[in-house]
C-alpha cells in the first residue's frame, strides 16, 4: 500500500514519538499538547517539514515574533526552547528518525537552534519595568510612605486617618503572608486566629487564607 502523503505521515509519527517520550518523563498532558501546537505552528511558518528545517528558519521565525507580534523576550525564549527540544529529539540517534528520513526523503533532521540564534536567560526578571518587583530598599520606602500618610492625616485632624491606617496595614499583611490580590480582597477578621507559638500577637497570630 502506497501512502498518498508520506511526508504528513512521517511528521505525525514524529509527534507521536515525541509525545510518548515526554509522557514517559511525567510531563502533563497540557504541557505536551502546548508544545505540539507550537511545533505545528513553526512548521507552518517555515513551510517545510522537520527534515528540511535549517537554522535560518528559526532566525526568520524569531524575527517575526519580535518585529511583528512584539512578544516578550521570555516568551520567545520559551518558544525557541520548545523547537530546540523537538529538534534534539529528532537528531537523537536512539530514536532513529535520521535514517528513516534519509531513506524516505533523501535528507535528515539537523539541529536548528544554537547559541547564536536563541535568546539566553541572563536576567532574573525580564518583564515590563513597570511591573518589576520592589527591592528590599524600595519596599521599605513604600511601607514607610504608607505609615507617613497615617501620621499626616492624624496631625491634620481630618477624615481619612482610619482609611490610611487600614491601607498601610493591608500592605504589610500582603507582604508578610505573600498574598495575591484576590486573596487579600476576601480577607475577613474571622480569618485571623491565635497562635500558641506567638502569644504576643493575641488573636492575630495566624491567618487562614481562603
Amino acid at each position: 500500500m502506497v501512502q498518498l502523503r508520506p511526508e504528513d505521515a512521517m511528521f505525525d509519527a514524529m509527534l507521536r514519538g515525541w509525545r510518548a517520550q515526554q509522557k514517559s518523563r511525567g510531563l502533563k498532558d497540557e504541557t505536551v499538547e502546548d508544545r505540539e501546537r507550537l511545533v505545528r505552528r513553526f512548521m507552518e511558518f517555515a513551510n517545510e517539514y522537520p527534515w528540511q528545517w535549517v537554522p535560518a528558519h528559526v532566525d526568520e521565525w524569531s524575527l517575526s515574533l519580535t518585529g511583528e507580534r512584539h512578544l516578550a523576550p521570555s516568551t520567545i525564549r520559551s518558544y525557541q526552547g520548545t523547537v530546540r527540544l523537538f529538534s534534539e529529539f529528532l537528531i537523537d540517534g536512539r530514536y532513529g528518525w535520521g535514517p528513516a528520513c534519509e531513506e524516505a526523503f533523501g535528507t535528515f533532521p539537523v539541529a536548528v537552534c544554537h547559541e547564536w540564534n536563541t535568546i539566553a536567560h541572563l536576567n532574573d526578571y525580564e518583564g515590563s519595568p513597570e511591573a518589576k518587583p520592589f527591592t528590599r530598599e524600595q519596599l521599605q520606602l513604600f511601607l514607610d510612605y504608607a505609615d507617613d500618610q497615617v501620621e499626616r492625616a492624624v496631625r491634620a485632624k481630618r477624615k481619612g486617618a482610619l482609611a490610611a491606617y487600614r491601607d498601610a496595614t493591608l500592605f504589610k499583611v500582603i507582604y508578610g503572608w505573600g498574598l495575591r490580590r484576590t486573596e487579600t480582597s476576601k480577607l475577613d477578621l474571622v480569618d485571623f486566629g491565635r497562635n500558641p507559638q506567638a502569644r504576643q500577637f493575641g488573636r492575630y497570630g495566624t491567618l487562614n487564607v481562603r
